[in-house]
């Protein structure tokens, strides 16, 4: 087998990579980063090992991305690249903002109508889109991050229900974690002060539950148990609670 990983050069990106190569599941690793995947491929000496350092918030390197790996016979799509960004909606920045809807929203939308196409005239394959429990909710203070991780987790939903009518053998799943040990707080100028669970946890659960068909993936019971008891609670009352929750960090330019 082999897999295409975006965001591949750290946290749960590398994580994925790191658990699918002791699988002997061939890369393509995907990431900006050229240092960090050349270091992965000395790594990962047991599989054979493509690294493609490439910004996919832009549209023109999609279509590279794309149009290089259409004939390597890819058997699953890992859309893990995104970032996010801290603060209230009014202060934070526009452009900024911008790179995060192309990165997270758009390169994922593209990357994923491309492989599934693929996917579907092969009748096999697996689509596995990083998401978060963000997906589930508006976010004060992150609220451009939750709006597109909502986008992705609906998105994927979606097509999952297609698929099903379809009896397609392909398979579509979204991972949707708490809070994760990544460079995630570094990105977004924010950081809580609890930490949040393994990058390594969350791959491997992730990854063992893609090829268990599973299509929302959530990571430990506090996280399951949060975003089932808020189905029954006032929006009003859930929305207070993720402010006064995102306020407790602090913001990392001021420290």
């Amino acid at each position: 087998m082999k897999a295409l990983i975006t965001g591949a050069s750290s946290g749960i990106g590398y994580e994925m990579a790191k658990y699918l190569a002791s699988k002997d599941i061939d890369l393509i690793l995907v990431a900006r980063r050229k240092s960090r995947l050349d270091k992965m491929k000395k790594e990962f000496k047991n599989i054979n090992v493509k690294v493609i350092p490439l910004d996919i918030s832009l549209y023109d390197n999609l279509e590279l991305l794309y149009n290089s790996v259409k004939d390597e016979d890819i058997d699953i799509l890992i859309n893990n690249a995104g970032f996010g960004l801290f603060g209230d909606f009014d202060k934070t920045d526009l452009e900024t903002e911008f790179n995060m809807i192309d990165l997270n929203i758009k390169s994922l939308h593209y990357l994923t109508k491309k492989f599934l196409i693929d996917f579907k005239e092969k009748d096999s394959g697996y689509i596995l889109n990083v998401a978060s429990s963000a997906g589930f909710s508006a976010g004060p203070k992150l609220s451009t991050y939750y709006a597109t991780k909502n986008y992705v987790l609906r998105l994927t939903e979606a097509i999952y229900e297609e698929l099903k009518h379809d009896n397609s053998n392909v398979h579509v799943s979204v991972l949707c974690p708490g809070p994760v040990e990544t460079e995630f707080n570094q990105v977004a100028h924010g950081e809580f002060a609890s930490k949040g669970v393994s990058a390594e946890y969350v791959a491997k659960y992730a990854i063992d539950n893609m090829f268990k068909n599973k299509l929302i993936i959530v990571p430990t019971f506090k996280i399951k148990f949060a975003t089932f008891i808020q189905r029954f609670l006032p929006i009003k009352l859930v929305m207070k609670f993720i402010y006064n929750y995102q306020s407790g960090k602090i913001n990392k330019k001021d420290v």
